[in-house]
């Protein structure tokens, strides 16, 4: 028996949960209990996320204290969970002495490493609010690509990292004002001295293909940059203890609210908690969005190596979710909350929407609304609970067959299946488990239409007959119950409450059950109404902000000479142009070429392990390592062309005159490296 331990991301304590939220949380909650159903001794941690300039400006705003705001947030997470069933073990909280007191001991052990310097640095101030800004909270253009709009710490656009002082024009979020610079002691943790354990690590398998790649062909490369560890206050948050006046970084004691929850879990119960942290044979499990997979593979196991703790068997990364192709949008109703939707649909649709759509990739998710309906209206009541909705009410009084009947290997096939199954809800890859679900589904009812037990039961000469066909009906809707209750833990419990035979074990699915009574058939699932879709939308659409008037005389500086020193070229078919394949790329490393006057070679990915090598004539414009990590579009289709510094693999598209005036093209923040341009 394996003892996992399994985390989500802390959801944090100053908004409500969204089906955004739930894409991990679900995803988490499947693969916990299909570990259970497996006989395996598996956890499930989770908290909220409390400290931070963000609860503690609400609760000025609203006159309340910090614990109050967060307590309050709590108990409406927890409400929301528990409505799509996802079962935590424990649910914690980052504001807890168990969480502090784990904060206090990896601290120690990151000093007595000496990874810990401590340095005056520039910080944004807001002046009319009185604090200075958390990197949530100032907006700006990046420093590396200028892309606008960008967060304090991250850009969307290339990847980068940095500091809200680093932004271009930043604004302060809290007020709209422009903020000032001022000084500050900060803490830093210097994780390069790591640099070794954490490229090797990153790379061992431990987390998905994609992200290892991201961090060898942009973090890794060169030096890690120092972590600032410290805020300075007024503060929410846990005071460090040899540095008054400073507090920890809501990301140095969010990701130890994962042991701070297992150790509040062990003490209630009177265990211990390094028996899961500390015991090797334990395996930690995390799962996380692509947006914080840094803080999770280069920070967080930084922290776990220093202080003696396990570190994450594996990293499971997601993608975002988009709604219709776009993403979720308070003005068209697609910012939907947890709540709102349990208002009107059964929480099981999107439980077993996302698991069809969810694999082991990390890529992002659609709930294409139309498809939402269909599925589930085909896949589960059309296919699964229609096995037993023809079959359970016409053995109500006689119960099942006292064997089994001769089905045709039906339920051998089933069973067959089984192991199949399982290896890819090990894996993460719930789209092929439901696939091959659903594809099973779809051999037993043409069994149950060829056998038509609703013609058998007007002959009561044929009562034995009926009941063998039943009793095979029951069986394999049993069996595709056992397969889905990681999914549909309700419609698992309603099929052992059907056949007096709860579902405890993927084993179960090996014996078929003979001769147990039948109750009464209750309806299980009902077809999605899409009135109650659009009643969502409906519902959570918020009126658009009303654009201001555009200014009087020409907004923009559109000169004409661009078009006077470069005409357009003559005019091309549909056709000429489909022959240029456009693809997104990433720069992953980017060199001089020294004896070359205005070349630079860049290293681009198309995804994957697909790497082409471009000369690139842009030395003027750019710093070679200001375009790491930045996304291009590149002429991926062009003849490769020998040059007298190496072979370049094709272009990438910029505008400009030359020189100095050269702009890379990029595309908006979302797209992905190999996805093609129209």
């Amino acid at each position: 028996m394996r003892q996992i331990l399994v985390t989500s991301a802390l959801p944090y304590a100053n908004g409500h949960i969204h089906i955004g939220h739930l894409v991990e949380y679900l995803q988490t909650d499947i693969w916990v209990r299909f570990q259970k159903l497996r006989g395996h001794r598996c956890v499930y941690i989770c908290a909220d996320d409390t400290h931070g300039t963000a609860i503690m400006i609400r609760a000025q705003q609203e006159g309340r204290e910090e614990e109050a705001v967060i307590a309050e947030m709590k108990e409406a997470h927890e409400r929301d969970f528990a409505g799509f069933d996802i079962d935590f073990t424990h649910y914690g909280s980052t504001n807890s002495p168990e969480n502090r007191e784990i904060c206090h001991l990896i601290w120690k052990a990151l000093r007595g490493a000496d990874m810990v310097v401590e340095r005056e640095i520039e910080q944004l101030y807001d002046v009319e609010k009185e604090t200075f800004l958390a990197d949530r909270f100032v907006r700006g253009a990046c420093p590396r690509c200028k892309s606008p709009d960008q967060p304090g710490d991250n850009c969307g656009n290339c990847g980068a990292t940095f500091s809200p002082a680093d932004l271009i024009d930043p604004v302060s979020t809290l007020s709209g004002t422009k903020p000032e610079i001022r000084r500050a002691t900060h803490l830093f943790v210097q994780i390069e001295k790591l640099h070794g354990f954490l490229d090797e690590w990153t790379q061992s398998g431990t987390l998905p293909t994609e992200s290892a790649n991201y961090l060898k062909g942009y973090f890794l490369h060169e030096p890690l940059r120092d972590w600032d560890i410290s805020r300075p206050g007024p503060y929410f948050g846990f005071e460090i203890p040899d540095s008054p006046g400073n507090f920890w970084y809501v990301w140095y004691d969010a990701p130890i609210g994962y042991i701070g929850s297992t150790k509040a879990w062990c003490d209630a119960r009177g265990e211990n908690y390094e028996d899961w942290w500390r015991d090797p044979e334990t395996e930690i499990h995390h799962f996380i969005g692509k947006d914080i997979q840094y803080f999770h593979t280069l920070f967080w196991p930084a922290m776990l190596k220093t202080a003696g703790y396990n570190l994450p068997r594996f990293v499971h990364i997601h993608g975002f979710l988009t709604v219709d192709g776009e993403k979720m949008s308070k003005s068209r109703g697609t910012f939907i909350r947890a709540s709102k939707y349990l208002e009107h649909l059964d929480p099981a649709y999107l439980r077993y929407y996302y698991a069809s759509k969810l694999n082991s990739r990390v890529e992002d998710l659609d709930l294409n609304l139309d498809e939402f309906v269909s599925r589930v209206n085909s896949d589960l009541v059309g296919k699964v609970v229609n096995l037993a909705s023809r079959t359970a009410k016409f053995v109500e009084r006689t119960g099942l067959s006292a064997t089994y009947p001769n089905d045709g290997g039906l339920f051998a096939e089933f069973a067959a299946q089984g192991d199949a199954i399982a290896a890819s809800y090990e894996a993460g890859d719930f789209h092929k488990a439901t696939r091959a679900i659903i594809e099973l589904a779809e051999k037993a009812n043409p069994y149950i239409e060829a056998s038509a037990p609703w013609e058998l039961r007007r002959d009561p000469e044929k009562a034995g007959q009926l009941q063998d066909v039943c009793t095979i009906g029951l069986n394999l809707f049993r069996q595709l119950a056992i397969y889905l209750s990681p999914v549909l833990p309700r419609l698992a419990h309603q099929c052992g409450e059907l056949l007096n035979a709860p579902l405890e074990s993927w084993a179960d699915s090996k014996t078929p059950l003979t001769g147990t009574p039948v109750a009464k058939f209750q309806h299980m699932l009902q077809r999605v109404d899409p009135t109650k879709v659009e009643a969502i939308i409906v519902e959570s659409r918020e009126e658009a902000p009303v654009a201001s008037a555009p200014p009087a005389g020409p907004a923009f500086d559109d000169g004409d000479q661009p078009l006077k020193d470069e005409p357009l070229a003559d005019e091309i078919t549909i056709d000429d142009f489909g022959k240029i394949d456009l693809r997104v790329a990433r720069v992953v490393a980017a060199d001089e070429v020294p004896e070359a006057r205005k070349l630079v070679r860049l290293t681009l990915s198309l995804g994957g392990d697909e790497r082409r090598t471009v000369f690139a004539g842009i030395k003027a414009a750019y710093e070679p390592a200001d375009l790491v990590g930045r996304l291009v579009v590149m002429v991926a289709n062009l003849a490769p062309r020998k040059m007298k510094f190496g072979v370049s693999e094709g272009m990438v598209v910029a505008a400009g005159p030359g020189g100095e005036n050269i702009f890379l093209l990029a595309p908006d923040s979302g797209a992905r490296p190999g996805q093609r341009v129209h």
